[in-house]
């Protein structure tokens, strides 16, 4: 039975036929190869075997390349990369009755139709595209996980395309590990990539502080929605700035719709206070009440430097001081050798003088008495004697050293200026210095009171947005007090060229501002009972409701705890509208309506 088994059976490890020799036998060479080599599985028929991803060469099409990389990677159902849709001009529906075609549309329930209406929320890859040269701008992932592998693609297929300026992950479900890949393919694309967004991306370990490393190349940075407490403002305000370095290449930092609270406002706050290039910050729907607004607000005016940063500028005043004085020394020494050398130069050519006046004179001798002796001599004189005669213009040729006495006075003009450039070259580079130095905003100008210091402040940032807080009149009237200090600074003559402060400072939501919801009848009346009772929205239906009027004015939550018209507030509004540029130009709107009517 055994032997009937074994031979229906087939041995693993029977040798493939093409191992085999047409007699039958292996010699023991090919027995100990066929051991050696591992055995291949071949792919069944019908099915490709999957090509390397790494020996594909991008073309620099985002489509073609991130298609066949996929392919190659063993993906069947992979997104498509699509062009980003624009919503069209016309948000409201018309009031126009349906056509016979489209009720019939809408009627019919056919398994195509239903796939078909479903197709926009399959994942996709979204572009934006140049106008002139249709290169890629911009891309859009919304509402699908991008695994690990994806993002490695990506990491291949990014690279070449050398008009990419910005990436946006809307709840792509990112990971610690996926966003540490996704920080490491950011240096591989094009320098003109600028702006980030990862909204809706909320991360156990709140790591995102890792886009602000001091290499990193994002200028604008959007983290809403990702629910960041207070531990992660904490690890955002320490990437911002601390004692010894700060970022200098973030300009923009959104972070509404969060979970920040008043520690997390005094986190942020403290990276505010030494760092110089955020431009544009967003704390709007958070959980910053008045002692975190406080906080905020102190930064930008004159505030008390700690024992710490105390220390540290004491060092680097005492580092620029030593510095100054090396140059200074360098400086001196070198016009000391330019000095000495010149000195040197004029012995060397008063030597050199002298000893050519002496040379011409004696000649001048040696040639009065050949003179002398030939008129002795008279008309017998032999050939012989008359060789002097031809030696004499040669001789006389070789004393006169003027020529290369005049090319060591010519070159004496290029060494002096060569040692002029290099004092300019010292001076210029101790310069550089000093400007480096000046960028650190401890050796900022400092005002003495009452034995403390105190710093100017942070007047960099541009815009600060802290709508629907749970902000009340207390924290108004500290950022009354920025705005008045900032607004006086302003006014000042000594303020001619560099940061001048916040121009505009959102508070609260205006009255009058025209927000408009497009919502349906259903769920008009619960949003209705949703709504606060401190500011009003004006409210659009896409279909006139018989019961409802439309436009319907609504109230609109604020949050933020004080109520309108507020005095703080107003004069607060009174001070920023002539900074405010955008106030500025509505302003000009408006004139320009008024005087065409």
């Amino acid at each position: 039975m055994s032997g009937e088994a074994s031979a229906q059976g087939t041995s693993p490890r029977a040798p493939r036929p093409a191992t085999q020799k047409s007699s039958g036998t292996v010699s023991k060479k090919g027995d100990r190869g066929a051991k050696e080599k591992p055995v291949t599985v071949l792919p069944q028929v019908g099915e490709e075997e999957p090509k390397n991803p790494e020996e594909y060469q991008c073309t620099g099409s985002l489509e073609t390349d991130f298609a066949e990389l996929c392919k190659r990677s063993g993906y069947t159902d992979f997104p498509k990369v699509v062009t980003r849709p624009h919503p069209h001009s016309n948000f409201f529906l018309s009031s126009e009755k349906p056509t016979l075609d489209d009720q019939r549309l809408s009627g019919s329930c056919s398994l195509n139709s239903v796939e078909s209406k479903y197709v926009y929320f399959r994942p996709t890859v979204q572009v934006e595209l140049d106008s002139e040269d249709k290169s890629v701008k911009e891309i859009y992932i919304r509402g699908w996980k991008v695994e690990e592998q994806i993002l490695g693609i990506f990491s291949k297929c990014l690279p070449p395309l050398s008009q990419l300026q910005a990436i946006n992950l809307w709840k792509a479900g990112l990971t610690e590990k996926s966003l540490d890949i996704f920080i490491a393919l950011l240096p591989l694309c094009s320098p003109t990539l600028r702006k980030v967004s990862l909204e809706g991306n909320p991360l156990p370990e709140q790591s995102y502080h890792k886009l602000l490393s001091l290499d990193s190349t994002v200028v604008y940075l959007s983290l809403r929605n990702n629910t960041i407490d207070d531990h992660g403002a904490q690890l955002l305000g320490r990437a911002l700035s601390t004692l010894h370095c700060c970022n200098r290449t973030l300009i923009s930092l959104n972070l509404g719709f969060n979970h920040i609270g008043d520690e997390g406002a005094g986190y942020i706050a403290n990276g505010l206070r030494l760092n110089r290039s955020l431009l544009w910050l967003s704390l709007a729907h958070n959980r910053i009440q008045d002692k975190g607004a406080l906080k905020l607000a102190e930064v930008l005016r004159p505030f008390e430097l700690e024992h710490r940063e105390l220390v540290e500028r004491r060092r680097l005043l005492l580092a620029k001081g030593a510095q100054e004085r090396s140059g200074s020394m360098d400086h001196e020494k070198n016009q000391l050798t330019g000095v000495i050398s010149v000195a040197l130069v004029d012995k060397t050519e008063k030597m050199q003088a002298v000893k050519t006046a002496k040379a011409l004179g004696k000649k001048k001798e040696k040639s009065g008495e050949v003179v002398k002796k030939e008129e002795k001599l008279g008309s017998g004189q032999s050939p012989i004697q008359g060789t002097p005669k031809k030696e004499d213009p040669t001789k006389a040729g070789k004393g006169k050293v003027t020529i290369p006495e005049q090319k060591v006075t010519k070159g004496k003009g290029p060494k002096m200026g060569n040692k002029e450039k290099r004092s300019i070259l010292l001076d210029s580079e101790q310069l550089v210095a000093e400007a480096t130095d000046m960028l650190n905003p401890l050796l900022e100008p400092v005002e003495h009171r009452d034995g403390k210091v105190f710093m100017a402040g942070n007047k960099v940032l541009l815009y600060l947005n802290l709508v629907r807080n749970r902000i009340t009149e207390v924290g108004l009237d500290g950022f009354l007090t920025t705005v008045q200090y900032q607004a006086q600074f302003l006014k000042s003559k000594s303020v001619s060229k560099g940061p001048v402060g916040l121009l505009r400072l959102c508070l609260a939501v205006s009255p009058h501002h025209p927000l408009r919801w497009l919502v349906p009848p259903s769920s008009l009346s619960h949003k209705l009972q949703c709504l606060g009772a401190t500011s009003a929205v004006t409210v659009f239906c896409p279909v006139p409701a018989p019961d409802l009027p439309c436009p319907i004015t609504v109230p609109f939550p604020q949050k933020n705890c004080f109520s309108l018209p507020c005095p703080a507030y107003t004069t607060i509004q009174e001070l920023m509208l002539p900074r405010d540029p955008i106030g500025k130009a509505k302003a000009r709107e408006e004139e320009a309506t008024v005087l065409s009517t």
